[in-house]
């Protein structure tokens, strides 16, 4: 595996995973912070990464081709305010986004968007940590 730049391998550390968990990343594109988060929620635990850019998913399918393989990622082309769950997909426990637009204050009407979509996608509980923080905070999806 190739090795995370410091500030991606902060940002991993600091998402609160455990064994078992779902969880999504918004514009993972190209796919290194999803390969580490597979690490930690094994056994049983499933990441699906969802890009808005078509060649953005095509270095995730190349980059993670194993772990793709063997069921511990998914990815899905689909920007975050368009993202719903699919018919009979479970709910993940946590998502997380670095760098995304929608998501840090830059596209303020597609945040809104997002927003409502992650949220609906979320099981109870569940959470939307974003870059921007020491290294992450916690966004309101209220």
């Amino acid at each position: 595996m190739t090795p995370l730049s410091p500030r991606l391998a902060a940002i991993v550390e600091a998402l609160p995973l455990e064994p078992g968990m779902r969880v999504l990343e918004i514009g993972g594109a190209p796919g290194a912070a999803a390969k580490a988060v597979c690490e930690r929620i094994k056994p049983g635990g499933h990441i699906l990464v969802i890009d808005r850019s078509a060649k953005g998913v095509a270095l995730i399918e190349r980059n993670a081709a194993s772990e793709i393989a063997r069921g511990l990622l998914g990815v899905r082309h689909v920007a975050a305010e368009d993202f719903t769950l699919q018919p009979e997909e479970p709910p993940f426990d946590l998502a997380f986004a670095i760098r995304v637009g929608a998501l840090d204050g830059r596209h303020p009407e597609a945040g809104i968007r997002a927003r409502e979509h992650i949220s609906q996608a979320l099981a109870p509980g569940g959470r939307l940590l974003i870059d921007g923080g020491t290294p992450l905070r916690e966004t309101d999806l209220t």
